[in-house]
């Protein structure tokens, strides 16, 4: 499983569980592995995993600076990551 999944399930499942720092870091180093992954690797199923996760991940930092209203967005990401893994 995905490690910035797996923090973005984790505040959806106890929003007070994650902080609001660790939702943008997530976000961040989300965004990092997918640029370096577009970089160096050809095939479509990863990257599309890797979008996925950080999209998941930029959602949830979203969500915690707008409120709850953006976890529904963030909840449809980590369903379309784990169906894209699956």
């Amino acid at each position: 499983m995905n490690k910035h999944i797996e923090l973005v399930k984790k505040w959806l499942a106890e929003n007070d569980s994650v902080s609001q720092t660790e939702l943008h870091d997530n976000r961040d180093s989300a965004y990092q592995a997918f640029n370096a992954a577009d970089a160096n690797i050809s095939s479509n199923n990863y990257l599309r995993e890797l979008a996925a996760a950080e999209a998941a991940a930029e959602a949830a930092a979203d969500a915690a600076d707008a409120a709850v209203a953006a976890a529904e967005v963030a909840e449809s990401w980590v369903s379309l990551y784990e169906d894209i893994t699956k």
